[in-house]
């Protein structure tokens, strides 16, 4: 659809691009990415005939594009600018109609039936049919962003070029614009390119990004290649991470804010000064945020808390809709739960075993509950019948330090192989198959740390963390196992 070969261009002989080349096919939708100042906006321009270019060819459907009439390229190519401006107090309307000018013939310009169905279709299209008859100047920039696409699609391009389409939206309309936009370019074969400065928006819909620097290709391939984390880290000059999106497979990218130097040099941690216990309570109240990630009836998944509970409930405990029975709870005692990691036990907290581990650059705070009555073999597990009952084996790990995600998750993992080795030598068997159990039906385990120090990026069964850990959780659960079943034989 559109060849882009060795192009170099700028402005007043001065070239802002030098030796560009890429090609888009129908029907994609196109990402440009770059710093201010790396050409993108004079890519676009050059594309659309307004910034003639000194070297190279860009050929639209196979044909140079200094071979158009300005008429025949605008059937072709639509152009919505970052900024457009109205001179004149048209309607709306009015306005969207001037995109079905390419369209127009003879001297005495005539305004046909399909004319007045294009202008209807997009304004439909583009949420603003109801306001039609308003004059534009009375919309707000936003609203005028939206006539003034209306109007490039009047124009039924094949090709639309976009200069920051969401710059004046809001973050619905942003939505809903580049559904629309991801909809055409798929289902009608429109093929749009698009500049961007929300990497995340790129990201999320683009079949394909050109990224640029200093006015020249960095890479041209698909989002999840070019938004790495270390090129957009160098291409941008600024602290960064790459995270993936929790509902479809896009990469997102986020910022990383400095720290103050009063933040930096402040040292956190939680330990056994930071536990307490209430009625039927185990609560943690952290000064700061701790990054989580967790099984817990309200914080489940990964997330920022500053608060951890672990409930007592009993065994007759009605757990129908238990998440929003304790969501009530949390608030009731004075807390959000969108803050909160908590847990229930048919355990009496009391009966809790923790334990503080210090090593040379990191610390370790473990918190068990453990009752066996609800013991269960994984491996044998098909033999039970799924009834939900409150949660036996409850177990949170604090670590003082900064873990990677895949220390997060090597840490549940050491921690479940010590929970299962200690209800192996305890002799904690499945009621019903008999066999050594290997942890209860519903078990919760929660990992939360301060993020503070030295990075700590492993933490399998035998790094210097997963060490501290295996030990940790293990003795705990022993420890609160028996605790649980002295009480049971008083």
């Amino acid at each position: 659809m559109l060849s882009v070969h060795q192009v170099t261009g700028g402005y007043a002989g001065t070239p802002v691009v030098k030796n560009i080349s890429f090609e888009v096919e129908k029907g994609e939708l196109f990402g440009i990415l770059g710093p201010n100042g790396s050409g993108k906006t004079t890519i676009l321009k050059m594309l659309s005939g307004i910034l003639p270019h000194k070297s190279g060819d860009i050929l639209i459907k196979g044909k140079n594009l200094s071979q158009y009439t300005p008429k025949e390229l605008a059937k072709i190519i639509a152009v919505l600018p970052q900024h457009s401006s109205q001179a004149f107090s048209y309607t709306v309307k009015e306005t969207v109609s001037l995109g079905r000018y390419a369209h127009q013939k003879g001297w005495f310009q005539s305004w046909s039936g399909k004319d007045e169905e294009a202008v209807n279709r997009v304004m439909e299209q583009t949420g603003i049919s109801h306001f039609r008859d308003y004059d534009i100047q009375q919309l707000s920039g936003g609203e005028r962003q939206r006539v003034f696409l209306a109007q490039a699609l009047a124009q039924e391009p094949e090709i639309l070029l976009l200069d920051e389409p969401t710059n004046h939206l809001d973050l619905s309309y942003q939505k809903e614009l580049l559904d629309l936009l991801s909809v055409w370019s798929k289902d009608c074969g429109l093929t749009v390119i698009s500049i961007f400065h929300d990497l995340n928006l790129a990201g999320l819909y683009c079949d394909r990004l050109l990224l640029l620097e200093n006015g020249e290709v960095n890479i041209n391939h698909i989002p999840n290649e070019v938004l790495k984390e270390s090129r957009i880290r160098e291409v941008y000059r600024t602290k960064i991470e790459k995270l993936p999106h929790p509902r479809v497979p896009a990469p997102q990218m986020v910022l990383v804010p400095q720290r103050s130097q009063a933040e930096s040099q402040s040292v956190n941690r939680i330990d056994q000064s930071s536990l307490e216990v209430k009625d039927d309570l185990l609560v943690i109240c952290s000064p700061f945020p701790l990054k989580t990630m967790s099984s817990g009836v309200t914080g489940s998944g990964t997330g920022w808390n500053r608060i951890f509970l672990n409930r007592h409930v009993s065994k007759n405990y009605d757990c129908s809709d238990h998440r929003a029975e304790m969501a009530d709870f949390v608030r009731e005692i004075g807390f959000e739960p969108g803050e909160t990691v908590g847990m229930m036990t048919a355990v009496y907290v009391e009966d809790h075993s923790s334990k503080f581990y210090e090593e040379g650059t990191f610390s370790v705070y473990v918190v068990v509950t453990a009752g066996v009555g609800n013991a269960v073999d994984a491996s044998k597990s098909e033999a039970h019948s799924y009834h939900l009952t409150p949660g036996t084996i409850n177990t949170w790990i604090f670590v003082n330090g900064n873990l990677t995600e895949e220390s997060f998750i090597q840490c549940i993992m050491t921690a479940t192989e010590a929970k299962t080795r200690a209800l192996y030598d305890q002799k904690v068997k499945d009621a019903v198959t008999g066999t050594i159990a290997t942890g209860t039906s519903t078990d919760s385990i929660m990992i939360a740390a301060t993020q503070q120090g030295e990075n700590l990026e492993y933490a399998g069964t035998i790094t210097p963390l997963g060490k501290v850990i295996g030990k940790g959780v293990y003795e705990c659960t022993v420890e609160a196992i028996k605790k649980s079943q002295r009480r049971i034989k008083r």
